[in-house]
């Protein structure tokens, strides 16, 4: 697919390149021309033999180059669409009953600051992040912070008694508060 897309690329990129190098001698010998000539009728003949159509040539080079690179640029979105398109179904998860490895199994829970989720440490959108920091429980119970689709959080995670504020069992009576459950 790459192949057939980018042989046709290729030529107009040439082409391109070729009418500006073509298109640059010829301005510069029309300049030179004219340059040696004292009156406009000895200058008109450079003029119509070597600037028009030095600067014409300009023109269809910008124009063949600019289509090329539009060109070239979806050919690569295309290549990588087939590469995403090509994806074996079989490694989506579940589609044939097998279990999906989770993608963070870490109970502490972290944040960004200024953020809108909140993540499991080993989360790839906070992994490595100096910025983030453990998610307080405060934070967690104000409903300010919803949980990460990515690693999908609960709050139970984060606490060896099974609840954010670091053990008391009491502290979300009714469950946890809204949005700090992932749901699906």
């Amino acid at each position: 697919m790459r192949t057939a897309r980018l042989r046709n690329v290729r030529p107009v990129l040439w082409a391109g390149w070729a009418a500006l190098a073509t298109g640059a001698v010829l301005c510069v010998l029309g300049w030179y021309g004219i340059s040696g000539e004292r009156y406009a009728e000895r200058q008109l003949p450079y003029l119509a033999s070597c600037t028009v159509p030095g600067a014409a040539l300009i023109v269809a080079a910008a124009v063949l180059l600019a289509h090329g690179g539009d060109a070239l640029a979806a050919a690569r979105v295309e290549e990588l669409y087939g590469l995403l398109v090509a994806a074996d179904p079989e490694d989506a998860g579940s589609a044939d009953g097998t279990a999906v490895a989770p993608v963070a199994v870490s109970g502490e829970l972290l944040m960004v600051p200024g953020g809108t989720l909140w993540h499991r440490a080993d989360c790839p959108l906070v992994a490595g992040k100096p910025e983030a920091l453990p998610v307080d429980s405060r934070v967690l119970a104000g409903g300010e912070l919803a949980p990460c689709p990515i690693c999908e959080p609960t709050a139970a995670d984060d606490s060896p008694g099974g609840s954010p504020d670091g053990g008391s069992p009491g502290a979300f009576p009714d469950g946890p508060p809204s949005g700090a459950t992932a749901s699906g």
